[in-house]
């Protein structure tokens, strides 16, 4: 492994390394170029600096030096090269959707204790059939998102400001845009690329897609309708409009194909009153808002979008199970569970009048728990106010705070 610069991810590297040595297999996934090679490298140095004598066989299958690993037989026979009998093995393998039938190996690595296992895959059914029925239970799932708003200051040395959460919200938080200058085109150009590896590599090719000219429109449907609530049937009906006929069932299929590269995330709907989480109209947000502004584009129109999606992500990455709440005709932008807790969260630019602030804050007044609930705005001057009991967060301090209390 050639030497490279590793800036440390703490929240993930701490679940990991209570994990270190036991017999376990440790599944990093996430979406692509979102960090998950330079987690495995620091979980490397970490592993080094506890057994010295620790081998390490290390693959990584977006490095040409590997492509004659093509499926478990090869993963197998390179792994048998570098074994060492008796000695501590550790095997890393890095975007391992790419070996076909790499379950085989895992299986048989994993059965006889021959290493201490560490696989990577940006594809959702990396667990998914005889691998998962197999390792039922044996297995620890850790889920890496680009960076929070948080790691996005500590990566690029920057301070909590304004112009700081801005730039946030218009690149996003792709680690390699450590390696771009901050010019607006060389950052949009590291992002297309990402966005057409992802697109080509995690959706097209995997899933053998023919009709891409549609699937680009429909990620484009979904950059241009950012946490609005849609249906396959609405999608359909809506490019009927347009003379394109594509089947509800067709969009579904399309849709859940970027929700299992993690480029987007599938956000249900939630009956506060009755818990029933409802099967028709949800919402989708990007993993990444910086991908998704390199699609849409990031005007005046876009900051209501854009601040809901890096809400929704910021209370992801804190742990929590996010649903869209609905109470009656009212609407609630997220319901976030986590070990028994429950907070409401309602998004907004500005509290900009009294409807605004009616609108905002009734939505939760109107919900009948002591759960905690917040607005959170771009409001500054509100900031740590209170109204009828329900918090004012000024939205760069709560997603700092939200990653604080990991």
């Amino acid at each position: 492994m050639a030497a490279t610069q590793i800036i440390n991810r703490p929240l993930y590297l701490e679940k990991v390394e209570a994990h270190i040595g036991k017999h376990i297999i440790k599944v990093l996934v996430g979406l692509r170029r979102s960090g998950k090679s330079y987690l495995m490298l620091s979980i490397i140095e970490r592993i080094k600096q506890l057994n010295p004598d620790a081998n390490i066989i290390y693959i990584n299958k977006e490095h040409y030096e590997f492509d004659h690993i093509r499926n478990y037989y090869d993963l197998q026979a390179h792994f048998d090269g570098r074994f060492i009998a008796g000695g501590a093995n550790y095997l890393f393998v890095d975007e391992i959707q790419e070996i076909d039938q790499f379950e085989k190996c895992v299986r048989n690595i994993f059965s006889k204790e021959m290493a201490d296992i560490y696989i990577s895959g940006s594809n959702a059914g990396i667990l998914s059939g005889e691998l998962a029925t197999m390792l039922s239970g044996r297995f620890v799932e850790i889920r890496v998102h680009p960076l929070s708003y948080s790691e996005f200051l500590e990566f690029f040395k920057r301070s909590h400001s304004p112009e700081a959460f801005n730039k946030y919200l218009r690149q996003g938080g792709m680690p390699g845009l450590i390696n771009t200058n901050s010019e607006v085109e060389p950052v949009n150009d590291y992002l297309k690329g990402i966005l057409s590896t992802v697109l080509l590599k995690d959706v097209v090719a995997r899933y053998n897609i023919r009709n891409v000219t549609f699937l680009e429109n429909l990620v484009s449907f979904l950059a241009g309708n950012t946490g609005s609530l849609v249906s396959a049937k609405n999608i359909s009906d809506y490019l009927k409009s347009q003379q394109i006929n594509i089947s509800p069932n067709l969009v579904l299929d399309y849709l859940a194909f970027q929700c299992n590269a993690y480029f987007v995330n599938k956000v249900r709907r939630k009956d506060i009153a009755g818990k029933k989480v409802f099967e028709v109209g949800e919402k989708y947000y990007f993993e990444d808002v910086g991908l998704r502004n390199v699609i849409a584009g990031f005007g005046p129109g876009d900051i209501n979008k854009v601040l809901e999606n890096v809400v929704y992500s910021h209370l992801v990455i804190a742990g929590y199970d996010v649903y869209v709440g609905r109470q009656g005709i009212r609407e609630v932008d997220f319901v976030a569970q986590r070990s028994g807790e429950t907070v409401y969260v309602q998004v907004c630019y500005l509290l900009s009048g009294e409807n605004v602030i009616e609108r905002e804050f009734g939505n939760l007044m109107a919900i009948p728990d002591n759960f905690r609930k917040y607005v959170v705005s771009m409001d500054e001057f509100r900031a740590d106010n209170t109204y009828q009991g329900i918090e004012h967060r000024y939205i760069p301090d709560f997603c700092l705070e939200l990653i604080k209390g990991k």
